[in-house]
């Protein structure tokens, strides 16, 4: 069957039951026409149809909602899920009730069967017919069969996922192609993290959710105040909020309210511009309902962890035209490292959704997170390997801090032409503020254990302005179905970077002992620190970029696309006692094209094989120089495959890598790049997500990569391997709840997370081991009450998260249990 691509929102303007002789049927009432996708769930007795792309105009501006329509069944609602999605809710008395759905003259018709103790399956009768055999309600009159009408020829798609509200499989994504595609159209491995995994692993960093991803690991993080990502073996992975792109210095990324998270392999600039080519990870946002929903969440943990947070949304008038939505929360622990020093952050984020029309929808969004914690490098080596100490040693001063504050707001508007055609345009202004005073390491005597430490302090404020248009249209050339998109976009960021370090006293703390630390340096008045480093930098990107999805049968599918941009860079470096002052400039531009092709020989399978590139201006280096942008190959060919009729899917691909003019972070000088040259990587990865047997969800990974630096530059050996890159990794989660009596509800959750020997710099100078990590945990689901404990790092283990150097070596968390209760009403 045939894949309807995505058009404009279609309108439901009535809702009617209707009476059969084995059910109802409840009609979705759609004048103008359409066929949108159905996607159908079951849980417990409950029936549930999202209806994609549509929105409910009913006269009275209202919900639908009927009771005890015919026996069997408790209760039929329609409401509006979200902005684009409708939900059709069934409940059964004493089991699911069961549905077809098909397009009738008039809109959309669920035909539902009522089960009964003494009949499980639905009487088999000829359209018309009345089944002797079934009763009719008290006090009806046996119901007169009656012609129906034969439905237009255009078929609605119903995917059965037969998994539970909220499951781990999800079907489609929009970061693929910017509309919303089933994944197994499109030919570039995609993977995604639903909201139900990171509520199962009580996920609070990114790092925790992503994990679950093959070939995904986490890059530099400073031991915890930043998140970078390394993807298919290359570093500092572009991090998307919605589409539109996020800082590099803006400290870690917010999952309170995320929806899922998607994950796009290998080169993404045809549609995103600027990104690395291992791939990019977009969070996607929770949105305003146009029902009303409250969540109230309160979570406590070893290492003094406390986090209340609120998730609420609804209508703000009474015709639910203007819908909210609104998330916060406040999160505080002493952390697992020495001194017991407040972590602390503060997060918000309000949106409200105007439905303008039948045709045109306005969203306005804001997020804000005040963050303050300590600074903190983590662990040293020595010789070859981690030195042998304990993991939470720390060789700062406890007076050490670094802070962030992240402002970021702008809209989304969307505007139906007709049942084919789209504008899409997307404003966001974002600016973020880090500032830190630290002891900063900045090397070993490995003879003796000391660490040479100096005082910085380093401020640096971001500013970006991110604009995006894109036209979606849907046609036919005969035979031939396209999904076009037409987009252009604009970024404007400027980066000020001010670094003061004193390296001598009496403004520098003294060495201290990795095995007998002695604290007590007070960080001198920021006046008296030396300037080492004081600039601006500026970039500004235009794209315009073409993309058909090509449908030249049911089973076959070409992807075609090509991106041009053009980047402009300067940079301002302000005279002081170690720089000159200069004013580099650069002019870049690229043309960024992607070819792939989906067969699909049963429903079950799609085989595919694509081609990409990529661009990405580099940012400045120490030095002041502006490197030339990063470009990135890949071809890619895979397999994805539906099993246990489409409740569990998997995805298979093979990969080769190269990215020439690279650029990794400098061990040497936080914030600022080091050249590397080229590097190419080649690797196999395997995902598997969804339900195994009711209740029975899993989501597991395995990635091995052939990592290796063809081109090496200064330290950096040729043939040598990159830093922080474990040739295999694997993952696996799975979670039952049981399904019926006494302890419905109750669920289990184990987890293992295995990450290979790598090199813990580019020089290839140490190695961190490999580990497993073991999670776990139980949890309680009952009305709208949910109780949940979690175990992390169960067996308490040591093992190295990531690193960039031989004063950069994050250790991972200890055994970490999490507590939490919440409800929904």
């Amino acid at each position: 069957m045939a894949t309807p691509a995505m058009a404009d929102a279609i309108q439901v303007t009535g809702v009617r039951v209707e009476t059969t002789p084995n059910g109802l049927e409840v009609i979705l009432e759609t004048p103008g026409g359409g066929t949108p996708q159905v996607f159908t769930a079951s849980y417990g007795e409950t029936l549930i149809a999202d209806i994609i792309n549509t929105q409910l105009r009913l006269p009275e501006g209202q919900d639908f909602r009927q009771n005890d329509p015919v026996e069997g069944i408790a209760s039929v609602t329609v409401t509006q899920q979200n902005a684009n999605s409708i939900r059709v809710t069934v409940i059964g008395t004493a089991a699911v009730p069961t549905a077809e759905v098909t397009p009738s003259a008039s809109g959309l018709v669920f035909s539902l069967t009522a089960p009964t103790p003494t009949a499980q399956t639905p009487s088999e009768t000829t359209e018309g017919e009345t089944d002797p055999s079934t009763p009719t309600l008290p006090g009806e009159e046996p119901e007169v069969p009656t012609e129906t009408p034969e439905p237009p020829n255009n078929e609605i798609e119903v995917v059965i996922t037969a998994e539970p509200e909220g499951g781990y499989r999800v079907p489609n994504a929009t970061t693929g192609t910017r509309t919303e595609t089933p994944i197994r159209d499109i030919p570039q491995s995609i993977q995604v993290v639903p909201e139900q995994v990171i509520e199962d692993q009580r996920v609070i960093q990114l790092n925790e959710a992503l994990r679950n991803v093959s070939g995904v690991v986490l890059g530099n993080t400073r031991t915890g105040d930043t998140e970078t990502f390394t993807v298919r073996g290359f570093e500092d992975a572009t991090i998307l909020r919605d589409g539109i792109r996020q800082f590099t210095f803006g400290g870690l990324q917010e999952t309170a309210n995320l929806e899922q998270v998607e994950i796009l392999k290998g080169p993404a600039s045809i549609l995103y511009g600027s990104a690395e080519p291992g791939g990019l990870i977009n969070l996607v946002t929770k949105k305003p309902l146009s029902e009303p929903f409250y969540e109230v969440e309160g979570s406590i943990g070893n290492y003094g962890f406390i986090e209340p947070r609120i998730d609420i949304s609804g209508p703000l008038n009474s015709d639910r035209t203007l819908l909210y939505r609104l998330n916060t929360l406040y999160r505080r622990s002493d952390g697992f490292r020495d001194f017991d020093q407040d972590y602390e952050r503060f997060f918000i984020a309000p949106a409200v959704t105007w439905l303008i029309g039948d045709r045109t929808d306005l969203t306005v969004e804001l997020e804000y997170i005040d963050n303050i914690q300590p600074y903190d490098r983590g662990l040293v080596a020595i010789g070859d390997e981690v030195a042998d100490i304990p993991y939470d040693r720390i060789f700062h001063e406890p007076d050490d801090f670094i802070e962030t504050d992240e402002f970021k707001t702008g809209y989304r508007l969307e505007h139906g032409f007709n049942n084919n055609w789209t504008l899409r345009n997307i404003f966001r202004y974002s600016n973020t503020s880090l500032y830190l005073q630290a002891a900063e390491l900045d090397g070993v005597d490995e003879a003796n254990g000391l660490v040479f430490r100096s005082t910085r302090d380093f401020d640096i404020y971001e500013e970006a302005y991110d604009f995006q248009a894109n036209l979606v249209g849907e046609f036919a050339t005969g035979s031939v179905e396209h999904e076009l998109v037409l987009g252009f976009d604009f970024r404007r960021s400027s980066q000020d970077l001010n670094l003061k370090q004193a390296f001598a006293p009496p403004f520098a703390p003294p060495p201290i002992s990795i095995f007998d630390p002695v604290y007590g340096f007070s960080l001198p008045d920021r006046e008296d620190i030396p300037q080492l480093f004081d600039g601006r930098s500026q970039l500004q990107q235009w794209g315009f970029f073409l993309q058909d999805l090509i449908s030249l049968t049911d089973n076959f599918k070409v992807l075609l696309g090509g991106r041009y941009d053009i980047a402009d860079q300067e940079a301002l470096i302000r005279p002081n006692d170690f720089f000159s002052r200069s004013s580099p400039t650069q002019s870049d531009d690229a043309f960024s094209p992607r070819v792939g092709i989906v067969y699909q020989p049963t429903e079950q399978l799609s085989l595919y094989a694509s081609f990409s590139r990529s661009f990405q201006p580099n940012d400045i280096t120490f030095g002041g120089d502006l490197p030339k942008p990063e470009r990135g190959t890949q071809y890619e060919i895979g397999a994805k495959a539906e099993f246990l009729d489409g409740r569990l899917s998997a995805t298979l691909a093979l990969y080769d890598l190269t990215k020439t003019n690279v650029s990794v972070p400098d061990p040497n000088n936080s914030g600022f790049l080091i050249a590397l040259g080229e590097q190419q990587n080649q690797g196999i990865e395997l995902d598997v997500v969804g339900e195994i047997l009711p209740g029975w969800n899993i989501i597991a990974s395995y990635s091995y990569i052939d990592a290796e630096v063809t081109e090496g530059f200064q330290d950096i050996p040729e043939g040598g391997k990159p830093a922080n890159v474990a040739e295999n990794t694997a993952s696996l989660w799975t979670t039952y709840e049981i399904q019926q009596g006494n302890l419905q509800g109750l669920g289990f959750g184990i987890g293992l997370f295995f990450v290979g020997e790598r090199f813990g710099d580019f020089e290839n100078s140490f190695k961190f081991d490999d580990y497993v990590r073991t999670d776990a945990a139980i949890f309680y689901r009952r009305d709208n009450w949910t109780v949940a404990l979690n175990f992390k790092n169960l067996f308490d283990v040591d093992y190295i998260e990531s690193g960039v150097g031989r004063v950069q070596i994050s250790p991972g968390e200890p055994f970490t249990v999490i507590g939490s209760v919440s409800v929904r009403f």
